[in-house]
C-alpha cells in the first residue's frame, strides 16, 4: 500500500469534514490514508509518499507556521497543493492577478488597515449601497461585516478597531448571495467533478454551512462550466484540487473566491465525487 498524509486541522470539534469519504476508495487503489494535524510536532512526513493539504481550517491565525510546516513537507515528499500555491492563494491579494488575467472578479477596494473615522469615508468612496468588508488573510468568514449607509456608522468603531493594522479588502454586496446563492465548482486534476449550491440561511449572508447554510447539489449550465474552465486556465498549471466560487452578477458568473489551498470539497453531495478524488490522487502515482 502507498501512505499518503491529509493534513487536518488539530480540533475538528463544530466542523463538518467529509474528507473520510474519499478513504475507502482510495484504499480501493491501494492507497492508505493517516490524517494528521499539520501543527503536529514529531512527523516523518518522509514516511507519506504524497501530502494533501485538507482541512487545516485554522491556519489563518498562525499562518507563518502553516507556511513553513508545508515547506518542511516539501523538503522530503510530494505536496498538493504546492506550498508556492498556498503562499500565493492564502491573500485574497490573488484576485487582483487573476482580475489583470481577464477573470471578472469583484471590484475591490484594498487597505493595509483602518484608523478611528476611515471606516466611512472608505464605505463612500466604494460608491455601493452596501459593501461587504473582509481581511484579506481570513477564512470561513471570520472578520466579516456586510454594510449598508446605517449599519456602516452604527459599527464603524467596533470594525475600525478590528481592522486596526489588519489588510482588508471592501466589495459592493453580491445580492446574488442571497437572492439566489453561490455556486461551488469542484476541479480535480483541472477536470470539473461536481457543483453545489450554497444558500445562506435567512437573514445571514454567509454561505459557510457552519453558519446554517444549505447545500444542494446541481447540474451546472454551459455558462458556470465555462466561467469555471476560464479560471483553471488562469491559474496557469493543473493542480490535483481547486474550488471555484461564482455569484450570478448581472447575468453573468462572477468570481467570488478560488480556493486553492484547504477547501472542503463536499463529497457527500454527489455520490461519485469520492470516487473522483480517489481517481485524481491515485493517478500522481503513475
Amino acid at each position: 500500500m502507498r501512505r499518503v498524509a491529509f493534513l487536518t486541522l488539530s480540533d475538528p470539534t463544530g466542523w463538518v469534514i467529509d474528507d473520510e469519504l474519499s478513504v475507502p476508495p482510495l484504499a480501493r487503489r491501494g492507497i492508505a490514508v493517516d490524517t494528521i494535524p499539520w501543527n503536529r510536532t514529531g512527523v516523518d512526513w518522509s514516511r507519506y509518499e504524497l501530502v494533501v493539504i485538507r482541512s487545516t481550517w485554522d491556519y489563518q491565525h498562525h499562518a507563518d507556521d502553516f507556511l513553513r510546516t508545508l515547506e518542511d513537507i516539501e523538503r522530503v515528499t510530494r505536496l498538493e497543493n504546492s506550498s508556492e500555491i498556498a503562499r500565493w492563494n492564502m491573500r485574497k491579494t490573488y484576485l487582483r492577478d487573476l482580475a489583470s488575467r481577464g477573470i471578472d472578479t469583484v471590484p475591490t477596494l484594498w487597505r493595509d488597515g483602518l484608523k478611528p473615522g476611515e471606516l466611512v469615508p472608505l464605505f463612500d468612496e466604494l460608491g455601493s449601497d452596501e459593501a461587504v468588508i473582509k481581511p484579506v488573510l481570513s477564512g470561513t468568514a471570520q472578520g466579516a461585516w456586510r454594510l449598508d449607509s446605517k449599519r456602516v456608522h452604527e459599527h464603524a468603531d467596533e470594525i475600525e478597531a478590528y481592522y486596526a493594522g489588519r489588510p482588508l479588502m471592501l466589495q459592493p454586496f453580491e445580492r446574488g448571495i442571497v437572492e439566489e446563492g453561490e455556486f461551488s465548482m469542484m476541479h480535480f486534476n483541472g477536470a470539473h467533478s461536481h457543483t453545489i449550491l450554497k444558500v445562506p440561511k435567512r437573514g445571514d449572508f454567509r454561505v459557510q454551512e457552519e453558519y446554517g447554510s444549505s447545500l444542494s447539489h446541481i447540474e451546472p449550465e454551459a455558462a458556470l462550466l465555462a466561467a469555471g474552465d476560464a479560471a483553471m486556465t488562469a491559474i496557469g498549471r493543473k493542480l490535483l484540487y481547486a474550488r471555484v466560487d461564482f455569484v450570478r452578477s448581472g447575468g453573468a458568473f462572477r468570481l467570488m473566491e478560488l480556493e486553492l489551498v484547504e477547501p472542503s470539497f463536499y463529497l457527500r453531495t454527489e455520490p461519485g465525487a469520492p470516487e473522483r478524488f480517489a481517481d485524481a490522487v491515485a493517478s500522481l502515482f503513475r
